[in-house]
């Protein structure tokens, strides 16, 4: 098994209540997550070599080796490639007694790029995901749709009903637009963001699995009828570069790779691009002219309302190429945040070094402002709000929020002959706890109403979503995420006391200095 593996299988196993809510499935008509149908659409125009190439044959799959080699994938290669070298560069540097490589006796064990560029492996598809929810990026194309591949050795991929996954500890996205520039209906007809949003609405009410699910949705007018390569905006890669078990200096660790590739039409490539939202904290802490202008715009009150509203978009001068995320972080503010430094808060308490970009006295201004502009804010009512609305909104940070490892959407797997998800589920609490949110929107765009885009924190989802989610991990139920407040105390955090649990159920702290915790039986 994968080294990857042998820690997220257990993981999802012990998670596998996290999809078992009483009723229709939470994702349905927002994602695809059929294995029978998946492994079909795989082996068809969805497989990864098709979307790339589509005038290539469907008989046979493309391999790592051969996806590598094309002249569209070179600068993902070479990117990829250059920040393994930085990070085995920092970590000889900031950890020289601890040795690090590929092989399983290191004390942190790399991610093997010889699987990724080999003959013998290649990526299968294990999830699709409508995220018409970001349709305020681009309001042109509708959002987006998410194809989400898995990498697997080719010579192992067949995996067994009693045996783990052969899968390995990294995903490629196939970002498309919604609609494309020139979409047309079968009746010739312009493609709306209405259209595209009625499909998938309508696919999520089909009572069919396997090749007849299949059929259906890439059918025409089927959902997946629209889903075509000349609609690809991007790539997106995760990958576990490295883990460390636990040890006598140290707890257990991994860190996953993040990456983005834009489109280049013009030069037919993936090019490297900046990652959105991810803040470069290290530059921005070095460069304080560079600081200055982030606070400006970032304090702005529009800008500080759509930070507030989570449909922020920050501009690239101030966003990182990479971004490394690190699991477990906790609940505790530490420098594996993407955050940490920036804010004076609790940080400045744990390293008075730093010299953040953001002084109490700016947020508590900032909120003041805001308020007086556009009226009352949904999420950030508090120092601690903004601190965490600011980690939230980076890559790296809503990968660390109630994940799997440094997963939101392993995917399915159908690898074995009668793949189930009994037992390993698709995707993280933070995903199935957003799908109200986004199924919400998915029925005011096929309406025609303006749609509500704002989302809560990724520990907690919106309560428009309440009554679908009441009583779950997702929202107050056992094992969500919650804020334990101190009786009639004057310093109950504003952005925060809210997040309660439900009846039976008591706040267990985690944290006490954020009084952050988790849902728990009372007599435990």
């Amino acid at each position: 098994m994968s080294h990857g593996l042998r820690f997220l299988v257990p993981l999802l196993a012990l998670c596998g209540a996290w999809h078992a809510v009483q009723g229709a499935p939470l994702e349905r008509g927002t994602a695809i997550t059929d294995p029978l149908a998946l492994r079909e659409l795989d082996r068809g125009r969805f497989g990864l070599g098709r979307i790339l190439m589509p005038d290539r044959s469907a008989d046979t799959s493309i391999v790592d080796g051969e996806l590598f080699a094309l002249p569209s994938m070179a600068p993902v290669r070479s990117a990829i490639d250059a920040e393994f070298d930085r990070y085995v560069a920092s970590h000889k540097a900031d950890h020289p007694g601890e040795s690090i490589g590929v092989a399983d006796t290191n004390d942190f064990q790399l991610f093997d790029r010889a699987q990724l560029y080999s003959d013998e492996s290649r990526f299968v598809l294990s999830g699709i995901v409508n995220r018409m929810d970001r349709a305020y990026v681009a309001p042109e194309t509708c959002g987006e749709i998410r194809l989400i591949y898995r990498l697997i050795p080719t010579k192992s991929a067949q995996a067994t009903d009693s045996l783990a996954s052969p899968r390995l500890p990294m995903t490629l996205n196939v970002v498309l637009k919604a609609k494309g520039d020139h979409a047309v209906a079968v009746n010739g007809a312009a493609v709306t963001c209405a259209e595209v949003a009625r499909r998938w609405l309508a696919a999520g009410d089909l009572p069919l699995t396997g090749a007849v699910l299949a059929e259906k949705l890439a059918a025409p007018e089927g959902p997946l009828d629209l889903v075509a390569p000349q609609n690809i905006d991007r790539i997106e890669t995760n990958i576990q570069i490295v883990h460390a078990l636990k040890s006598p200096t140290r707890d257990f660790r991994t860190d996953y790779l993040l990456k983005v590739f834009d489109y280049n039409a013009q030069n037919h490539a993936f090019e490297e691009t900046p990652l959105e939202n991810q803040i470069d904290r290290a530059r921005l802490l070095a460069d304080r002219k560079l600081a200055r202008a982030f606070k400006a715009w970032l304090l702005d009150p529009q800008h500080f309302t759509e930070l507030d509203r989570g449909t922020l978009v920050i501009p690239p001068e101030y966003l990182a190429t990479g971004a490394i995320a690190a699991t477990p972080v906790g609940f505790s503010a530490s420098n594996l945040q993407p955050e940490f430094g920036l804010v004076q808060g609790d940080a400045a308490k744990i390293d008075p070094k730093i010299d953040p970009v953001f002084s109490n006295d700016d947020v508590v201004t900032a909120l003041k402002k805001a308020a007086e502009r556009g009226g009352p804010l949904q999420n950030i009512r508090s120092l601690a709000g903004f601190e965490r609305r600011l980690n939230d909104v980076t890559c790296a940070g809503c990968h660390q929020t109630r994940g799997i490892g440094g997963f939101h959407f392993p995917g399915v797997d159908w690898l074995a002959p009668n793949p189930s998800n009994a037992n390993i589920v698709p995707a993280s609490p933070h995903f199935f706890g957003d799908q109200a949110r986004r199924r919400d929107i998915l029925m005011a765009l096929r309406d025609g109403k303006t749609p509500d885009y704002s989302r809560g924190f990724s520990s907690r989802p919106q309560l428009r979503g309440s009554s679908e989610l009441a009583g779950t991990e997702y929202d107050d139920g056992w094992g969500a995420h919650c804020y334990a407040p101190h009786a009639g105390a004057a310093d109950n955090d504003r952005s925060f006391r809210s997040w309660t649990c439900a009846k039976g159920l008591a706040c267990q702290v985690v944290d006490k200095a954020s009084r952050m915790g988790m849902c728990f039986v009372k007599t435990r």
